[in-house]
């Protein structure tokens, strides 16, 4: 067996031999140069970043924590890298847990709130095999090589997101001009755009929610390789999209985010039955219910009041079911048993791209099967419907549907004053002249022999 084999085989992946940095050295801001103070970050995260500095560890936060801090913005969470490697993360902390394949992390958990702990990670280095495999494309399949906080920041996909905050003396750290591209405003890949872009399909995503939720403009090398390299988000599973697409569209400015995927010609390898939907313009006039859905989400995110993601997938997808059940009851079925198989033929052709779970596919079929019965509005059927678990959502939907102009004004209205009425008021409703009165059928009796003299 060749020497260098044997080294490698013997050897950790953590303990891999690594090529010298060829990289100038860090920038350092010390705590009278930037604006992060402990009173912004998380009580849990200093409990982090002290017990490992005092074991001897060095202790940074990194990533979006710092650069949102920077910018004056509250993070949703704070992540920690530290030289610690994660059993002895484990060893310092009893409510810690560690997780992942492709990377070992340690969650340390205080109550709801985890702090995710990150053991400084480097590139690969030459003839790494057994630590890195890359498919023909260049996308990196597993990466699982420790190293130092240079490397760490060298490896990093945006600048912005390279800073760390070194709690030792409460400095910033820059080792690829983070700060500078902070300060202009500009989301700049570190390294060279389409290797990374080749590396991780997912960092275009990336780059365009971060570009739309920062309000900062995409540099220009990395924003003309965008539509070139779409294609390879075909290459990731689609269990993975599936989250992505929740964060792309969660972030509070999902209308932004919609109109930069189709710019850039992501979307449509996302999804391609509605983006495919989309670029009919019946009439000359723009189909909206998307673009209306994204905006209520916005709107929801704002005011921090929950967003089902079942019903922002059923908004996404509702045009290429809506068209594919039409189609369908052009040849003869009736709507109710069109939306049914046009559903199912959609959702079965959406998973191949975006995976979508049993538990938000099973509300947004529900969602979409429940129109139709909005139709009918005689007899007992709308008291059923109003009983129907997903009515909430439903009626939603199709308010959406309304105001995207795909329905009359006049049914949505029906149903609003339908909930708010009291009880004789919707018998009123369901039985009133305006929508036909049934006539009752009367029974036959048979009618009795007359008695005759001869009886």
């Amino acid at each position: 067996m060749p020497i260098l084999n044997l080294v490698k085989k013997l050897l950790k992946p953590e303990e891999a031999p690594k090529p010298a940095a060829a990289h100038p050295g860090p920038r350092i801001y010390p705590r009278s140069q930037h604006s992060i103070s402990r009173r912004q970050i998380s009580p849990n995260a200093l409990k982090v970043l002290y017990r490992l500095h005092k074991a001897g560890f060095r202790a940074c936060l990194v990533g979006g924590c710092v650069r949102d801090l920077l910018l004056g913005r509250e993070p949703k969470d704070f992540d920690v890298a530290t030289d610690a490697h994660p059993e002895q993360i484990r060893k310092l902390f009893r409510n810690c847990r560690l997780i992942g394949r492709r990377f070992r992390l340690a969650h340390v958990r205080f109550g709801r709130e985890i702090i995710e702990v990150a053991t400084f990670r480097a590139a690969a280095p030459e003839g790494a095999g057994d630590w890195v495999r890359e498919e023909e494309t260049g996308r990196v399949l597993r990466d699982n090589v420790y190293g130092t906080i240079e490397e760490d920041a060298w490896r990093r996909d945006f600048t912005v997101n390279a800073l760390y905050y070194d709690i030792a003396d409460f400095s910033v750290v820059d080792y690829v001009g983070g700060m500078e591209d902070l300060k202009a405003g500009v989301l700049r890949l570190i390294g060279e755009p389409e290797v990374r872009y080749r590396e991780d399909p997912v960092r275009m995503l990336r780059a365009v929610r971060f570009m739309t939720k920062l309000g900062f403009v995409l540099d220009e090398s990395c924003r003309l390789l965008l539509p070139r390299l779409a294609h390879l988000l075909e290459d990731i599973p689609p269990a993975r999209l599936y989250e992505e697409v929740l964060k792309l569209f969660l972030s509070g400015c999902a209308v932004q985010t919609f109109e930069a995927l189709r710019r850039y010609g992501l979307f449509g390898h996302l999804f391609p039955l509605t983006e495919r939907a989309l670029a009919r313009q019946p009439d000359g006039f723009p189909l909206t219910l998307v673009a209306k859905a994204l905006e209520n989400t916005d709107r929801r995110v704002a005011e921090d009041a929950p967003v089902t993601p079942y019903f922002l997938y059923a908004a996404l997808l509702w045009e290429p079911v809506r068209l594919e059940a039409l189609r369908r009851q052009a040849e003869g079925a009736t709507s109710a048993v069109a939306v049914q198989e046009a559903a199912s033929e959609v959702l079965s052709a959406q998973v191949r791209h975006v995976a979508i779970p049993k538990r938000v596919a099973l509300p947004m079929r529900e969602v979409w099967t429940l129109q139709p019965r909005f139709e009918r509005r005689q007899g007992g059927r709308p008291l059923r419907l109003l009983s129907h678990p997903r009515f909430r959502a439903a009626y939603d939907f199709l308010l959406l549907r309304s105001e995207a102009g795909e329905i009359e004004p006049e049914l949505a209205e029906w149903w609003t004053r339908f909930q708010q009425a009291g009880e004789s008021e919707r018998r009123k409703m369901i039985q009133g002249p305006a929508r036909g009165r049934r006539r009752r059928r009367r029974s036959r009796r048979r009618a009795k022999p007359r008695e005759t003299s001869e009886s």
